[in-house]
């Protein structure tokens, strides 16, 4: 007899609903004109998937610090946006005509981008304000630029302030928004 579900795999417990409506905050925030306008990041591809990263870094940072009943289900949905971030890259890859014997590759790339770049802002959000910039810089503005490298830094803590801020259930039933990308006290 065909069972509809699998029997060893455990419930998922942030809905697919949830998981595109985060990421699709994710990407949306990381899109915002400004950080390409006023903050010096490049409107190119490798400027965009680093911004996306540092989101995506953001969130996943926050759910980290999940406690109690709710842990579980932040674990889960760290992994789910992980998963996802990983299928749209794979999906841009496709769509930008590269084959199927080079995605592999590309996507091993982006693997350890992603790790490298999480380390590297982890480390450098314990090392204090300057630290942060010098490895904005470095990976999200190509070492020049340092005063918007800073004003990154500045949006990149005040964003973690602001998510920290924001209840566990509304994390991860996806009732949360990003802060402006320029708050009042880090315009020019």
């Amino acid at each position: 007899m065909f069972w509809p579900f699998n029997h060893f795999r455990k419930p998922r417990l942030a809905s697919p609903g949830t998981i595109e409506a985060i990421y699709g905050m994710i990407v949306t925030q990381a899109r915002e004109p400004i950080f390409y306008r006023d903050l010096g990041v490049p409107d190119t591809v490798n400027g965009r998937f680093d911004l996306l990263l540092l989101h995506l870094w953001l969130l996943l940072r926050r759910l980290r610090t999940v406690q109690s009943a709710s842990q579980q289900g932040a674990t889960e949905l760290s992994q789910a946006l992980f998963d996802r971030f990983c299928e749209d890259m794979d999906d841009n890859l496709r769509e930008m005509g590269i084959g199927d014997q080079t995605v592999p590759k590309r996507m091993r790339a982006f693997g350890e981008a992603f790790y490298g770049r999480v380390q590297a802002y982890d480390q450098a959000m314990e090392g204090g304000a300057a630290t942060l910039a010098s490895a904005i810089c470095k990976n999200i503005l190509n070492g020049a630029g340092m005063d918007q490298a800073q004003r990154l830094a500045d949006y990149a803590r005040a964003t973690e302030a602001d998510l920290g801020r924001t209840g566990e259930a509304a994390l991860l039933g996806a009732s949360f928004k990003f802060p402006p990308a320029l708050p009042e006290d880090v315009t020019p």
